[in-house]
């Protein structure tokens, strides 16, 4: 049976979100972009417009679960309470069409889809485009961070983590342990 995850990115500026689809154990990208709030001058109509399109895009693709990224803990404190603000109008979002939704701490998301939890955005990005083969990358990366967040989501709940290296074996990234153990990686 087909489950549609929505990862979603939450941010005053750019909000990325992505759709993944999910039958047993693989994974496959629907879609995913980003939706730009920036020329909207006031904080109240980026956050009502963050409401509306979250509600747009759940009526649209009908998720089973939302994926969102938990707020990092920053300096500035204003800044932290608006992409709270953003982070609760999706959930809200969600909520009002009875979806269950998962948060998840940004090092969490990077740890689950590259094995690093201080991966780069760029490295996130890399991974995903290999193991779901999308042809190319987006302009913003908020997008593939969306995308991320989903697919923690995925290698969480539906039993897409591949099996441990070999006890004594180090491998310096995801690319040499998966060159040297195709028959251990599942194919997406």
């Amino acid at each position: 049976m087909e489950q549609i995850i929505l990862g979603i990115d939450p941010g005053t500026r750019l909000m990325g979100y992505a759709i993944l689809s999910v039958e047993g154990n693989k994974a496959t990208l629907v879609t995913m972009d980003v939706l730009n709030v920036q020329k909207i001058a006031s904080h109240e109509l980026r956050i009502k417009k963050i409401f509306e399109a979250t509600r747009d895009i759940i009526d649209t693709h009908l998720p089973d679960f939302l994926a969102i990224e938990a707020p990092f803990y920053g300096k500035n404190v204003q800044s932290m309470l608006k992409l709270g603000r953003a982070q609760g109008v999706a959930i809200a979002a969600a909520l009002a069409h009875d979806i269950p939704f998962c948060e998840y701490e940004p090092r969490r998301v990077k740890q689950s889809v590259t094995g690093n939890g201080a991966a780069s955005k760029e490295q996130v990005a890399a991974m995903l485009q290999r193991l779901l083969r999308f042809p190319e990358m987006p302009d913003h990366l908020d997008a593939t961070d969306a995308l991320a967040v989903a697919y923690c989501h995925f290698l969480n709940n539906f039993g897409g983590i591949a099996q441990a290296a070999p006890k004594g074996k180090k491998h310096s990234s995801w690319a040499s342990f998966i060159s040297e153990n195709q028959s251990r990686v599942t194919k997406f």
